[in-house]
């Protein structure tokens, strides 16, 4: 599965079209081109429909959330829901403002998603209609364990029947689910937590995958979460000593540039519940 999904990406070349923060936006485009993708940014109002009609799928990312941007976001949603693109939307921070779940909400209700992707207490907010985090990070309380994992898989496959979207809850065991399966990805390293924007660049990432396998959506999502959690891996291995987290994101990049089919498949960690 993870091969073929692999696979499609490089032979595709997705474009995605990103309305992300400017946080990250240079990293969520580096990692588009080195997963074998290709990035364009906009996030203008008189821009975004021409833009999004150009590419095969629209990420969602309201890391910086603003009056000007936000129109943008249901203008291009809209012309990629008109076009069959895929939609995913990134919900940073959702909880911790007024504005920023509410707008999450709101392009819930008026697009058509095909994927959303954030930690659990985001994704909590979202199905609740309200709640908090702590900044954009997850909260303690939330947290994803073994002891917690069958209700958080229930919970995750519930949400996306409701919405009708896959949903990629990210943290220390990921999960990415459909109304009727779940895969639960081991991969990855708690020092990913210490780069800003590994959220932000696998939603372009994802973005990408579900461009590439429009047949195949969960598992299209599931690899890109497997390949982001085993880059971060390769990367901690390559770091050379009195190296820190500037160099350790670039290392995650250059791990996903370099990665092939089968190291990936080798070295993903999942099960499907």
């Amino acid at each position: 599965m993870l091969k073929e999904c692999f696979e499609n990406v490089k032979a595709c070349v997705p474009l995605v079209h990103n309305i992300t923060n400017y946080v990250t936006v240079n990293d969520v485009a580096n990692v588009l081109l080195a997963c074998g993708g290709s990035p364009i940014m906009s996030d203008d109002e008189g821009d975004v429909e021409d833009i999004t009609a150009i590419c095969g799928g629209l990420n969602i990312n309201i890391g910086t959330l603003n009056k000007n941007t936000i129109p943008s976001m249901f203008l291009a949603g809209k012309k990629a829901n008109a076009l069959g693109h895929p939609v995913l939307l990134d919900p940073v921070g959702a909880g911790a403002s007024a504005l920023r779940t509410n707008t999450a909400l709101e392009l819930m209700k008026e697009l058509k998603l095909t994927a959303i992707r954030g930690n659990i207490s985001e994704i909590k907010t979202l199905a609740l209609g309200a709640g908090s985090t702590r900044g954009v990070d997850a909260d303690v309380a939330d947290t994803v364990t073994e002891e917690t994992l069958d209700a958080a898989v229930s919970f995750v496959k519930e949400f996306a029947r409701q919405t009708g979207a896959i949903i990629a809850v990210t943290g220390a065991i990921d999960l990415v689910a459909d109304d009727k399966r779940c895969f639960c990805i081991r991969n990855g390293r708690a020092e990913m937590g210490k780069i800003t924007g590994t959220g932000c660049q696998l939603s372009g990432l994802m973005c990408a995958y579900l461009v590439a396998n429009p047949q195949k959506p969960l598992e299209a999502a599931a690899t890109a979460v497997c390949l982001m959690g085993l880059a971060g891996e390769i990367a901690k291995e390559n770091l050379l000593p009195g190296e820190g987290n500037s160099t350790y994101r670039n290392r995650i990049i250059d791990a996903i540039f370099c990665m092939d089919a089968d190291r990936l498949e080798n070295g993903a960690k999942y099960e499907v519940r």
